[in-house]
């Protein structure tokens, strides 16, 4: 084998190896002092980590941190492991306590990322691990998006697209729909995603206040209705502290 760091597959592979063991985030320069490596080494392997999605960057504090890619494809090959071996269980008992479809989604991009689902017993969710759903039009995705601290300028951002007659188009009306969400602790739509279902969703935030993932229930508008899926938060809630946790950090 080749020594470590001797091209650049390896100096990238290593690079992600660092980016995993600094969960508060790193800069370039912190990265060329940890590595060895020249700062444009660094600051090129990052670029290129962030460029694929398996590292972001936050312009205004110059860190980089882990990317959602990377747990796109911890989904792809590792259903047993990780963030989903350490909450199946939680949203198997949340499925089983309220009969209806689980889904567990962290923020990638303007995309809410599925991570884990447990489908109901009468009726299977819609999404599957490694999908991506709308910021605006799902419950997951509101539920995330709600509590973005520059959720105005993601607004902006956002192509409001239509997926339903349903779906929220107006830059102002998702605003208010957002504050409604901040106000309440929830998320909920019908039939804005997807023809025929409605969802419940809660944010899930670690002992600190930070936003980790979104919880929401799924269920086909011909057997629960919103309001009825609204009588669920408590077990929602509940089980998206159980959830942060556990969360990896």
């Amino acid at each position: 084998m080749p020594p470590k760091g001797s091209n650049s597959v390896t100096k990238t592979f290593e690079m992600l190896d660092l980016l995993g063991a600094s969960p508060e985030g790193i800069s370039a320069g912190e990265a060329a002092e940890a590595t060895g490596y020249p700062f444009s080494t660094s600051y090129r392997l990052l670029g290129g980590l962030v460029e694929s999605g398996y590292a972001s960057f936050d312009p205004r504090t110059k860190i980089y941190t882990l990317g959602m890619e990377v747990f796109r494809l911890a989904q792809k090959v590792a259903h047993r492991r990780g963030l989903t071996g350490a909450t199946r269980d939680l949203l198997e008992d949340l499925t089983a306590t309220t009969g209806e479809s689980s889904i567990l989604a962290v923020r990638r991009g303007n995309s809410a990322l599925t991570v884990l689902t447990v489908d109901g017993p009468q009726f299977r969710t819609t999404t599957d691990p490694g999908d991506e759903s709308p910021l605006h039009t799902s419950a997951i995705g509101q539920a995330l998006l709600a509590h973005d601290p520059d959720a105005e300028a993601t607004v902006d951002a956002l192509e409001l697209e239509a997926r339903t007659p349903n779906s929220i188009t107006e830059p102002d009306r998702m605003r208010r729909r957002l504050e409604e969400i901040r106000e309440c602790g929830w998320a909920g739509q019908s039939e804005e995603n997807d023809i025929g279902m409605n969802a419940l969703a809660v944010p899930v935030f670690d002992l600190d206040g930070r936003l980790l993932a979104s919880l929401a229930l799924a269920a086909p508008v011909f057997r629960r209705s919103l309001d009825e899926l609204i009588a669920l938060v408590p077990q929602l809630t509940e089980t998206a502290a159980a959830i942060a946790a556990r969360f990896p950090r």
